[in-house]
């Protein structure tokens, strides 16, 4: 029961120091643009995804010869 009497006030002292932690996130911005990180992990497309052998990095004349644009390495 002595225990009891140590740990609520620590606990009030945590969640005090949360709601401060809280209220300094918002005020710093972090909670401003939610969805531009995960837009920019998902439609980055600029970066091939394996190099290429000295072929355009378009890939369209591959593609029109019937071959795969990207080159993989078990294709050779």
């Amino acid at each position: 029961m002595d225990v009891i009497y140590g740990l609520i006030p620590l606990m009030i002292l945590l969640g005090l120091f949360m709601v401060g932690l809280f209220i300094w996130t918002v005020r710093n911005g972090q909670y401003d643009d939610l969805d531009g990180d995960a837009n920019r992990i998902l439609m980055d497309d600029d970066d091939p995804l394996l190099p290429t052998k000295g072929k355009k990095q378009s890939g369209k004349e591959d593609v029109e010869k019937g071959e795969d644009a990207r080159n993989w390495p078990d294709a050779d």
